[in-house]
């Protein structure tokens, strides 16, 4: 199995408001950078919606490190939180509909997780925020479909 390396990161301009991700993915001498932006969204659902995109550009199962700053699904992941929201059908879970997709697409690969601090020099990291970001600014923003306005 190839090894793969996938930065990610999710931004939000407003807490919900604009928002984009930014994804980097590396192996060997292969770079893609991936990223897209909705007109109404949070932080968050940006941060883990980065992390499935990266993991649905690959082909074939692959060996993947995701490189990401956000706690939400670092530690969603890694503490095995996710795994019991599953059992009790995510109910009274944020963003049920992009945990169910994670699962899907996590389960096709042999995935662990790296924590870093955000905005810290890590250039691939400050990369994927650049991404988010500018993403995030595109006109004609669509509708980040799973995102259920309160």
């Amino acid at each position: 199995m190839a090894n793969v390396t996938i930065y990610t990161d999710g931004a939000a301009r407003g807490n919900p408001g604009p928002g984009g991700f930014g994804v980097v993915l590396l192996s060997g001498s292969h770079r893609k950078e991936i990223s897209e932006g909705f007109a109404h969204t949070t932080n968050n659902r940006m941060e883990l919606l980065s992390v499935i995109v990266g993991l649905e550009a690959l082909k074939t199962a692959c060996n993947v490190t995701v490189v990401s700053d956000s706690k939400y699904v670092v530690d969603a992941v890694e503490k095995g939180w996710v795994f019991g929201w599953e059992k009790v059908r995510f109910k009274k879970k944020k963003n049920p509909d992009l945990w169910m997709r994670f699962l899907k697409i996590y389960r096709k690969h042999n995935v662990k997780f790296t924590w870093v601090k955000g905005h810290n020099g890590t250039p691939e990291n400050e990369r994927c925020d650049q991404l988010a970001v500018a993403a995030s600014m595109r006109p004609n923003l669509p509708e980040d479909e799973g995102y259920i306005h309160d």
